[in-house]
């Protein structure tokens, strides 16, 4: 098939307000948004003029508040059209976009409205309101919180439904023209220690960065976008919705996490931006699956990967042609096919980041034929560092840096960067700019790498590095990677740092848990947990994932928690990762009682 390509340039484009109307100049009629309606149990396409009427709408809305340039605005919604509407109708105003997850917890919340003295709150449901304005959070600052529900049961002159505040007709738009270095966008960090930071991103951050996303492979303005990752991570918006904007793609929104599974047949997307958690959720299924097949299935899959796997080395003038290739029609026939069809069918670029992959499974996916490019960013650059071209392909890697972004090693092996891309600066936080950006320019990552043949391959992190007792060195994250690759093991913590040996934290997955307890004949509950050969079965299945670690880097002792961390005890942010300081605040009993005897 010809690829068909309309970018819009950041030349063209000056500003992400200007990126939007370009692309409504160019593609008016063309759909642009696939979104599925509840009430009327049905997908809605929306085409590009249609988003436009809708901004317009927005746009006066916003005049009607009294806002000004620079003043705050913030969305706390899933993914639809109405986060891109509420988006580009703020741009259009020059205001600033504060972009908050959907299950944060009410305390970072309010912290975030006060600390960017938000103007304007988007929020799908009005319950959140009764729970953000409880022990006397009065918001002084705030004009407006406007909801997509009725508001009838609620008591609150700030609150309105987005019917009653929308204008009965759009007037004569005033688009205000940022210029290319104004903020565009205060983006709170998860916040694994400490309260959340803003992180200032200007219009050209995020315009030259999908810009240089776009450019870095062939995309299809014809190419459909499945965007499930929360439009308030800057991954998915830059990635998932503004460079998207850029190729003139559709975007079509999944319905939820939970359907995913259906929503990638009936979409068969041809691009899927993601996280490695997708990928280890549909491969634990395989293994699950392949556990009730006989031999012979396991024998054709296992054959499968390997066949495919020489096959992509192949593609990357890896290695020579084998005999063995000869068996890959036949492979794919009976095997790999069958299971991209769940992925959709149609998936011909999959682009994995914020966090990393698993080799394991990079291997197994990309043998099965799905083409998958594992790229690494940070919020704070806008985010996309590098990722890896399709005609060099290293999946053991976080790629090659995009267009206009300079690397080099500082202390340690820690990759410091430079480029359009990096962030203005902690919005009121002078004090942790300098932290991370240098007299120089350059951004202190906090990641240790190596490069090798223009790859970057992450090594670990500065900070997170455990050192043992004995002077040993072990990366957690490699470690908690290989003891979560096993799907009993729901989330990890490792500890050791100037201690003896490695320990853990673990929770179980239920469903898992269940089944090795009654293969143990035992009850799956915390009692079982007690006993010294549960614990000892235990032990020995987490090493056997450990296996070409050091000796060192075995894990010694455990403590098994039956009930996983969430965001609402505190011990998980809203992007999923593991707050350490308070997991090992809340169990510090337990991980002394771990090394007692020692």
């Amino acid at each position: 098939m010809m690829i068909q390509q309309d970018y819009i340039t950041p030349n063209d484009a000056k500003n992400l307000s200007g990126l939007f109307y370009e692309r409504v100049k160019r593609s008016g009629d063309k759909i642009a948004y696939s979104y599925f309606d509840p009430v009327d149990d049905k997908w809605i396409k929306l085409s590009w003029n249609d988003i436009s009427k809708k901004v317009e709408m927005w746009h006066s809305a916003f005049r009607h508040e009294g806002l000004k340039q620079g003043d705050r605005v913030a969305i706390m919604m899933k993914n639809s059209p109405d986060w891109v509407i509420f988006d580009q109708a703020a741009y259009s105003l020059g205001l600033v976009v504060v972009p908050i997850y959907t299950n944060d917890r009410p305390e970072n919340i309010r912290y975030i409205l006060d600390n960017a003295s938000v103007k304007i709150f988007f929020i799908e449901d009005p319950s959140y309101c009764k729970e953000l304005m409880s022990n006397n959070n009065h918001f002084d600052y705030l004009v407006r919180i406007v909801t997509n529900e009725p508001v009838d049961k609620y008591n609150n002159s700030l609150l309105m439904s987005v019917k009653d505040w929308l204008p009965s007709y759009a007037e004569t738009i005033n688009r205000v023209v940022p210029e290319p270095d104004a903020l565009a966008t205060i983006v709170y960090t998860s916040g694994t220690t400490g309260r959340p930071k803003g992180v200032m991103l200007s219009h050209n951050n995020i315009l030259l960065n999908a810009y240089a996303g776009a450019t870095f492979e062939n995309f299809d303005s014809n190419d459909i976008f499945l965007s499930f990752l929360p439009l308030s991570h800057m991954f998915e918006r830059t990635a998932g919705y503004y460079m998207p904007m850029v190729i003139g793609a559709k975007v079509t929104y999944a319905r939820s996490i939970e359907k995913l599974a259906e929503d990638l047949i009936t979409i068969a997307p041809t691009i899927l931006v993601t996280v490695p958690r997708i990928f280890e959720r549909v491969y634990n299924k395989i293994y699950e699956q392949l556990e009730q097949k006989p031999a012979i299935a396991k024998k054709l899959f296992s054959l499968a990967v390997e066949t495919g796997w020489h096959r992509f080395l192949l593609q990357q003038h890896r290695i020579k042609w084998h005999p063995k290739l000869l068996l890959w029609p036949v492979l794919n026939k009976l095997v790999a096919s069958k299971i991209l069809k769940k992925l959709g069918g149609n998936i011909r670029l999959a682009i994995s980041g914020g966090a990393a992959l698993s080799p394991e499974i990079a291997k197994t996916f990309i043998g099965l034929g799905l083409t998958i490019t594992q790229g690494y960013g940070l919020t704070e650059t806008s985010p996309i560092i590098s990722t890896n071209k399709l005609n060099n392909n290293d999946p053991f890697s976080v790629g090659q840096t995009m267009d206009g972004v300079e690397i080099k090693l500082g202390e340690n092996n820690e990759l410091l960067v430079k480029g359009p891309m990096v962030m203005m600066g902690y919005w009121d936080n002078k004090e942790a700019t300098n932290e991370v950006i240098d007299q120089d320019g350059w951004f202190h990552t906090g990641d240790k790498v190596k490069i090798e043949h223009e790859h970057i391959y992450i090594t670990g992190r500065i900070k997170d590095i455990i050192v043992l007792s004995n002077g040993e060195k072990v990366s957690p994250n490699d470690v908690e990677l290989a003891i979560s690759s096993d799907p009993v093991f729901e989330q990890v913590v490792v500890i050791g740092e100037a201690k003896p040996y490695l320990t853990a934290l673990i929770t179980m997955e239920s469903n898992k848990w269940k089944e090795l307890a009654g293969s143990m004949s035992v009850s799956p509950n915390e009692e079982s947990l007690k006993s010294d050969n549960v614990m000892a079965i235990l032990i020995n299945r987490i090493n056997k994932r450990l296996s070409e670690f050091p000796g060192y880097a075995k894990i010694i002792r455990v403590h098994i928690v039956l009930q996983p961390w969430t965001i609402e005890d505190g011990l998980v942010t809203p992007t999923l990762k593991l707050k350490r300081s308070k997991i090992y605040e809340k169990y510090s009993n337990e991980i002394n009682k771990l090394y007692e005897g020692h």
